[in-house]
């Protein structure tokens, strides 16, 4: 058998492929009421260690503070529960 169908295949991976972190907001509960949360803030705090291509803010779990988050996406929950506590989602 030739040497190429002997050697096993290698996949390929998309150049063009965004890697985007997911933090719940029940992570978010660590900052203090009224701060404002954003990437380098969330760095600082050890939730997000590489944030790759972008920090999205998925609405699973609870928060009780009202927070300004800046983040590169939120999804619709996510968004609904941080304003519905006075608190401000900002696309960055």
């Amino acid at each position: 058998m030739p040497l190429y169908r002997r050697i096993p295949k290698r996949g390929f991976t998309n150049r063009n492929s965004k890697t985007i972190v997911g933090i719940n907001l029940g992570a978010l509960e660590r900052f203090e009421d009224g701060a404002t949360v954003s990437v380098e803030t969330l760095i600082e705090s050890g939730i997000v260690k590489n944030p790759r291509d972008g920090v999205k803010i998925l609405g699973n779990g609870e928060l009780t503070k009202k927070l300004t988050v800046q983040a590169n996406a939120f999804s619709a929950k996510a968004a609904e529960k941080i304003e519905a506590l006075g608190g401000k989602a900002e696309v960055i």
